[in-house]
């Protein structure tokens, strides 16, 4: 897997990247790879399961 300069460094939502940039391209992932292999319509609905400190900040770093 190659990896450029902007992979490295990408401006994220947030105080904290990741806890936001890499779920989401994580997510982004999954959902094309279910697309690719035509499961996409079949599916209703997803459970996530957080762990470690992104579970901790789940409901949100703010007051």
């Amino acid at each position: 897997m190659a990896v450029g300069v902007f992979d490295l460094f990408s401006i994220g939502i947030g105080p904290s990247s990741s806890h936001t940039v890499g779920p989401m391209r994580a997510a982004a992932v999954f959902a094309g790879e279910l697309k690719d292999s035509g499961a996409l319509e079949r599916v209703a609905s997803l459970r996530v399961d957080l762990y470690g400190s992104l579970a901790a900040t789940a409901g949100g770093t703010a007051p």
